[in-house]
């Protein structure tokens, strides 16, 4: 059991698997492709905004505490990886959530607030905001505070500060884009 969980690949697999067995344990004869969008949707919102909070509740506030001699090595090899998956989440979220929307015929009532589509068009729109803010505001100015493309000190502490903001707006955002984007379909609108 240790080797199987010390692969990420292979849990990842397993847990895939595990999955799909669920769904077509239980749903085989009702499982659609909405179903697997939606899944695929909350997957990756969870891969996303787990992220986000993570950079804003652990990583931003601990390193000041952190030995200036160990800072590189958050630096270089763990918010590197983790923007990564940051932004790839915040792409892979809006993409399923837009052809779960489509797929469902919702799309255009939504992101036009039609009656009836209102708060999830709302959740949407705070959701394209917050992709947008990762990866033309976030992302270009943390590729700079981490020294991924050359920028001198005072550009490097411009630019943290920028995308450290940036970051807490999204924060800010995605508490009711969460609320908007849970409670659509249980409410009915």
């Amino acid at each position: 059991m240790g080797k199987l969980l010390e692969n990420l690949h292979l849990v990842m697999l397993v847990g895939l698997v595990a999955a799909i067995g669920l769904m077509m344990g239980f749903h085989a004869d009702t499982l659609t492709e909405s179903a697997m969008l939606q899944w695929l949707h909350v997957f990756f919102g969870i891969t996303w905004i787990g992220l986000l909070y993570y950079f804003n509740f652990v990583q931003i506030p601990t390193m000041p505490s952190i030995p200036a001699e160990l800072k590189p090595a958050v630096g270089k090899y763990i918010a590197p990886k983790a923007l990564f998956f940051f932004r790839w989440g915040a792409a892979l979220t809006v993409l399923t959530g837009l052809i779960l929307a489509w797929s469902n015929g919702y799309l255009v009532e939504s992101l036009t607030y039609a009656e009836g589509y209102r708060l999830i068009g709302i959740g949407m729109w705070l959701a394209i905001i917050m992709a947008f803010n990762v990866w033309f505001i976030i992302w270009p100015n943390q590729k700079k505070a981490l020294g991924m493309v050359e920028a001198d000190d005072a550009t490097k502490a411009s630019s943290a500060r920028t995308a450290m903001l940036t970051s807490r707006i999204n924060t800010l955002l995605s508490i009711p884009m969460l609320y908007a984007m849970t409670t659509f379909s249980p409410l009915g609108g």
